[in-house]
């Protein structure tokens, strides 16, 4: 079985969400001193590649750690929209995928825009989902659905119109993801488990594809 990561590394210099402050890494204990090495690290609960829960945005939500641990591991395919013209992302162009859609748990939209993480660009005119399309999405049976950008909704956006249709139906959502284009097949195991906290809306994931050899 092959593993392909799908997470950015976490460090101090990271991109981060617009006014979202970058991870601090204080030491906390060294080896000269203490015998162990120790960090400290505070950061915002989306951070680097991470999970969306639906309290994040949905009054009465369920936080990710009221799932099982098997609602984060599934059947996933990922929908290819790199070579899209537009900047949204309509219903036609999930459409014609809804035979593959039925049949899994995940679907991961591919736009290509994870090439740009660190640069300016990564923050600006990437692909979302058209009302239409999230809402089309959200008739299906799946456990989430996961980005290689930002944000589900456009940065500008100030009522997250696709959050709240796709959080309300309960999917989570996994935002950053990374290396989608070393994903041979359209179809794989897909597993993104979030640190267990209490009332967590949202958790920094180690997003993985497990591929079949």
């Amino acid at each position: 079985m092959k593993i392909i990561d799908l997470t950015h590394s976490i460090n101090s210099n990271m991109p981060v969400f617009p006014g979202t402050e970058r991870p601090i890494f204080e030491i906390a204990n060294t080896l000269e001193k203490d015998g162990f090495i120790e960090n400290k690290i505070t950061m915002y609960s989306h951070t680097g590649t991470h999970i969306d829960a639906p309290a994040h945005m949905i009054k009465d939500g369920l936080f990710l750690d009221e799932y099982p641990a098997d609602h984060f591991y599934g059947s996933a395919y990922i929908v290819d929209l790199t070579n899209i013209k537009s900047k949204i992302v309509d219903v036609e162009e999930i459409k014609h995928h809804e035979e593959k859609i039925k049949c899994v748990d995940f679907v991961i939209l591919k736009t290509g825009w994870s090439k740009t993480w660190g640069e300016d660009e990564y923050f600006i005119d990437f692909p979302t989902l058209s009302v239409d399309a999230a809402i089309y999405l959200s008739k299906f049976n799946l456990k989430g659905i996961g980005v290689d950008t930002i944000s589900v909704d456009d940065i500008t956006s100030s009522s997250f119109d696709i959050h709240k249709i796709l959080l309300g139906r309960k999917f989570i959502l996994i935002e950053n993801l990374t290396n989608l284009e070393l994903v041979d097949d359209n179809t794989f195991i897909f597993m993104c488990m979030p640190l267990k906290t209490e009332r967590a809306d949202g958790s920094p994931t180690r997003a993985i594809a497990l591929i079949n050899d």
